[in-house]
């Protein structure tokens, strides 16, 4: 259950039979301080402060009409006219055991789902992904999970980069790779190398260079010997990435993948269509569209190229082009784009013309999710020593190799006995769950430095310590002869430390209702690691193997399973495994 949400509406009653008009926000939060409730009710200044009235008076008279009997143990009214909501320790209880035992830990799925069409990772074809690549492919997938979780349809789609001028250059090498005797996929098989070899003979070798340029115009008008070395060239750069996504353990699949020249077609369509509405204009040969709306300091509106005098399409064009495609074919009622913060100006000017060239209903809700880049130590993007893009591949094995080297020292520490085979799947899962927790627990619109030492600690807010945290409750049952996934006991709440626990706990539906509108998955990961730390605070004070009673000790165990399950459904909708041991 959502307590928020359900103090919320009891609140709202009263405040509505108090006498207090409509449209006041009854402003439930939990509260920050000890000693101030569990929960408390701001609404009543804002309310007292319109009505022209006293605000203590209003809260008094909120409290009167307020009906949380067996929920809360007290309502106290404080300072200008807070209202402290004290909740009911047994009711805490009950509402314990129920989502315990529940599947979903008593979040309900959305009365009024929602169709998501999600654009995210999109990787260039021609080049393979880097480490920024991991922060739109991370981020995306975690809210993707996320929203399904809640009950909505969710649409992935993998922009990718796989049409444009460069795919000449690039198809030209490959054919000569292939007269050479080379299969496609051992020429592709670096595609960074690939891709420098390529640049290298375009620049140095004249006739290499018509080629390719006549392989852009017979690419473009759709010559079939031409397209099927594209295909070629496309599937095997697919593939790689779909090995990334795999080791990454994100949900992009490559039927997700629509590119740049799905919408090919439609390009010289929707620029006929700009021009008949009026949006579109010639500029310099070229076609634009100016708006206003977004106009500098100086009032020059903000122009947005959807034609070039050569004839060709840029980027603006086929985000329109996707766009509308979204809407009118996938019938998207959200929109949601993971792409960095320097096309911020860009997301904004499509949206604004989509919108203006009704190319997209009234409801949809359009929403450009930014985040910020990944920096060295000296505070500069992240590159080698050469100066080069640091290959995503290369980061995703280094995590693994140190993660493991890791695990294998604090198993001869500990004396534990695990295999060679066990030390390198744990250390996939604790490596891989290192860097992606790195990223999606940075507020997303930040930079952050990647720093391999703060990762992989198993100290502080980092994915292996929330793993860590998972291990341990596993270990408590081990070591009580249960069963993890059968146990079940009865929940009693007595101790401070119970309650603070059951709170939080109870209080993971109002994160994921956060997370599934404002798409901050930092949000996630700060709860559970105060999840994890109240965790270690309830274990020292709360003894669970040798509790007073057998009934404390199943109470207690209960409550761990809760813990854990809650861990372990977090991570997973951050796309972050747990283990038994580590």
């Amino acid at each position: 259950m959502n307590i928020r949400t359900s103090l919320s509406e009891r609140v709202q009653s009263a405040m509505l039979a108090a006498g207090i008009p409509e449209g006041y926000n009854p402003h439930v939060t939990p509260s920050k301080k000890p000693g101030f409730g569990d929960y408390q009710a701001n609404g009543a200044m804002g309310a007292a402060k319109a009505m022209k009235r006293n605000p203590r008076e209003i809260a008094q008279s909120i409290v009167d009409n307020l009906q949380l009997e067996g929920i809360a143990s007290k309502i106290e009214i404080a300072g200008p006219g807070f209202i402290n909501i004290h909740l009911d320790q047994q009711w805490l209880a009950q509402q314990l055991q129920s989502a315990s035992q529940d599947e979903r830990l008593g979040i309900e799925k959305k009365s009024a789902p929602l169709t998501v069409v999600a654009d995210y990772s999109s990787p260039n074809l021609a080049k393979e992904m880097h480490i920024g690549h991991i922060r739109s492919t991370c981020i995306g997938d975690a809210i993707v999970r996320i929203l399904e979780f809640t009950g909505d349809t969710l649409i992935r789609q993998n922009h990718v980069g796989d049409w444009g001028t460069q795919f000449g250059m690039l198809i030209a090498e490959l054919e000569e790779h292939m007269q050479d005797g080379e299969h496609a996929e051992f020429a592709l098989k670096d595609l960074e190398t690939f891709y420098k070899q390529s640049k290298k003979h375009f620049d140095e070798d004249e006739d290499f260079k018509k080629r390719a340029r006549d392989y852009v115009v017979k690419l473009q008008s759709g010559d079939a010997d031409v397209l099927a070395l594209w295909e070629k060239f496309k599937n095997v750069s697919l593939s790689h990435n779909q090995d990334i996504y795999q080791k990454l353990n994100v949900s992009l699949t490559a039927e997700d993948a629509c590119g740049e020249s799905f919408y090919n077609d439609d390009l010289a369509v929707l620029v006929k269509e700009l021009k008949d509405k009026g949006l579109s204009v010639e500029s310099d040969g070229a076609q634009v569209v100016f708006l206003q709306e977004l106009a500098d300091k100086n009032g020059d509106p903000s122009p947005v190229i959807v034609q070039k005098a050569d004839g060709g399409y840029l980027y603006a064009t086929t985000d329109l082009a996707a766009m509308r495609y979204r809407c009118h074919t996938l019938k998207a009622d959200r929109l949601m784009y993971f792409i960095d913060d320097r096309q911020s100006l860009h997301m904004k000017q499509v949206f604004l013309t989509a919108q203006k060239a009704n190319f997209v209903p009234p409801h949809v809700l359009l929403e450009h999710h930014p985040f910020g880049k990944i920096l060295g130590q000296d505070g500069k993007p992240y590159k080698t020593r050469e100066g080069n893009a640091v290959k995503l591949s290369d980061v995703i094995n280094e995590a693994i190799e140190r993660a493991s080297e890791i695990v294998r020292k604090r198993e001869r520490k500990e004396g534990d006995e695990l295999s060679e085979d066990q030390i390198i799947s744990i250390g996939e899962k604790v490596g891989i769950g290192a860097i992606k927790y790195a990223d999606l627990s940075k507020t997303r619109t930040n930079d952050y430095i990647f720093d391999w030492d703060a990762m992989l600690s198993f100290e502080g807010n980092t994915g292996p310590y929330l793993q860590y945290a998972y291990t341990r409750v596993a270990s408590i049952f081990r070591n009580a002869g249960e069963s993890l996934d059968t146990f079940t006991g009865e929940i009693v709440v007595e101790e401070e430390k119970e309650k603070e626990l059951a709170i939080k706990l109870l209080q993971f539906a109002e994160i994921i209702e956060q997370v599934s509108e404002d798409a901050f998955p930092h949000v996630l990961c700060t709860y559970l690691y105060d999840l994890a730390s109240l965790f270690m605070s309830f274990y020292e004070a709360c003894p669970i193997l040798k509790a007073d009673s057998a009934e404390l000790r199943a109470s207690r165990l209960q409550i761990s399973k809760a813990v854990a399950k809650t861990m372990t459904l977090g991570l997973d909708l951050l796309g972050i495994d747990v283990m038994e041991k580590m």
